[in-house]
């Protein structure tokens, strides 16, 4: 059966570089474990009108955009 595990989460822009490092690393332990596909996704156009947006539900601050992982 396929599914899709995912998070999302407030990350301050500038320590985006640092996130990115930490995910490669964080990948091939997930791919030693039966991941498939990784993806990283990073939040650059967010004011969306459907629904409830992700910086809204997450309340970001200022400074931080949202990664969905």
């Amino acid at each position: 059966m396929r599914y899709v595990d995912g998070f999302v989460l407030p990350v301050p822009k500038k320590n985006i570089p640092a996130y990115r490092r930490l995910a490669q690393k964080a990948g091939k332990i997930f791919r030693e474990h039966g991941a498939l596909e990784l993806r990283e996704c990073v939040g650059d156009d967010l004011n969306v009108k459907m629904a409830v947006p992700f910086p809204r539900r997450i309340k970001l601050k200022r400074g931080e955009t949202v990664v969905f992982s």
